[in-house]
């Protein structure tokens, strides 16, 4: 048996994707009979369209025979003959977070008490930020402040530094809390999957600079934000998450911007727990959330 000492079950987070064909099902389930992997939790998705299979699934060790070691490299086994892309860790390992913001405060405040609270089930290590603003903040809740000014002209460099601290910090996820820097090509390239911006739109709609006044000029009756995976393309990464408020000809630009910071707080924040239980699968320029 591999149940701890003091008898209790350990939780493991299983997350896969693969084509779609007979026996998928059959084959995963199959190995955690042979092993005795306890399911406690499942969610699947097959995708008509991209002829994919999505999986998610929560695991306990109270009746395993083998180790979870074991286990791991049994399942990268079926991994390789079903294609699969996978992410599979004990549930109590949480993913690595690190937080760029510039100057506007109100997604960082929103992370940070979901994070001292335990409602966000992530592991934050500092807050990346090319202002001072937000230090005080920051440096209250015991974290990091990482001062990393940056120009047209030294934006290679300030990069370099923000990938070398993710690297040094073994990083699993870049979260952009209104962090008002666009980011290479390049860093977006290297951070696929695992970087999410907040935009204060609901996209695809009113995209780049100054979208709550497009929104106005418009005279929309909603007003949203939208929390999307960092690509290349601006705003036009997959969506995770989005929050709508509903207003009337009478909402100025200005209120329009102090309602818009509680969706964009929201959102990031749902679209970052989602994507750190491992909810999150992307399939195309779509995701799928289980």
């Amino acid at each position: 048996m591999t149940t701890a000492d003091s008898g209790t079950p350990r939780a493991y987070i299983l997350s896969f994707q693969c084509p779609d064909r007979l026996g998928v099902v059959a084959n995963y389930s199959q190995l955690f009979l042979q092993v005795g992997a306890f399911i406690t939790e499942i969610s699947n998705y097959s995708d008509p369209v991209t002829a994919t299979f999505h999986l998610r699934c929560v695991f306990d060790d109270r009746a395993m025979t083998v180790t979870f070691e074991e286990f791991s490299d049994r399942f990268a086994e079926l991994a390789t003959e079903m294609n699969m892309r996978y992410r599979l860790r004990p549930a109590d390992q949480l993913p690595r977070v690190l937080l760029a913001v510039s100057r506007y405060d109100h997604c960082l405040v929103a992370l940070l008490t979901k994070w001292r609270s335990g409602a966000l089930p992530a592991e934050i290590v500092g807050v990346v930020s090319n202002h001072e603003d937000c230090r005080s903040q920051v440096e209250w809740y015991g974290l990091p402040y990482h001062y990393l000014p940056v120009t047209a002209e030294t934006k290679p460099q300030q990069e370099a530094q923000i990938l070398a601290l993710i690297h040094e910090q073994q990083v699993d996820l870049l979260v952009l809390a209104r962090y008002m820097q666009i980011l290479s090509d390049d860093l977006c390239r290297e951070l696929e999957g695992r970087a999410i911006n907040i935009h204060h739109s609901f996209l695809p709609g009113f995209k780049g600079a100054k979208p709550y006044h497009q929104a106005y000029d418009r005279g929309v009756k909603v007003i949203g934000a939208t929390a999307h995976y960092v690509t290349p393309d601006l705003d036009e990464g997959p969506i995770i998450a989005q929050e709508v408020k509903a207003i009337d000809h009478q909402v100025s630009v200005e209120q329009m911007i102090h309602l818009g910071h509680d969706t964009e707080a929201t959102a990031l924040s749902h679209a970052v727990r989602l994507h750190c239980e491992e909810r999150v699968q992307l399939n195309g320029q779509r995701t799928v959330i289980l």
